[in-house]
């Protein structure tokens, strides 16, 4: 019975390795929405891992946004977005930290017509093997979800 309930209590506080990402391009535009939401202390571990820049205290403890420069560094090493072989920069547009999931909003100027459409999500990958970076593209009528990991990161899509 004991073994029971410490096996239970491990899966309790064993935490999970996901992170969520929608990227969106609208048809006719040249904007592409992208939506990143994770654990802000895996993101922080992750962050140190990526820049081992100080961190204001603040932002390390949750009560301030963390740092737009910083976090637009991260995210464009960390999330690659190529339209027809040309590597997209975002912007951040707004961070929200709520029960320890952070979630952002960036904005990348992208191409009307997308030929193909390369994804690398690096997300977490150096720091657990069972990572996974759930993926949700949407280009125009193409949709499709995939999962990437440590070993699998990359994903390549022909569009019409």
């Amino acid at each position: 019975m004991l073994n029971i309930l410490a096996l239970s209590a491990w899966f309790l506080f064993h935490p999970v390795h996901v992170t969520l990402t929608s990227i969106d391009l609208a048809g006719g535009t040249d904007s592409m929405k992208v939506f990143v939401r994770m654990y802000y202390d895996d993101f922080l571990r992750d962050y140190r891992l990526f820049d081992s820049t100080s961190i204001p205290k603040d932002a390390a403890e949750g009560k301030k946004p963390f740092p737009e420069p910083l976090l637009n560094n991260y995210l464009n090493e960390k999330v690659n977005i190529r339209i027809n072989n040309k590597l997209l920069t975002g912007k951040l547009l707004n961070q929200t930290l709520i029960d320890n999931e952070i979630s952002m909003n960036l904005l990348f100027m992208a191409v009307k017509k997308p030929k193909v459409i390369c994804v690398r999500n690096l997300i977490l990958t150096g720091m657990y093997a069972d990572q996974s970076n759930m993926t949700m593209i949407r280009i125009n009528d193409f949709e499709e979800g995939v999962k990437l990991t440590p070993e699998n990161n990359t994903v390549t899509y022909k569009l019409n």
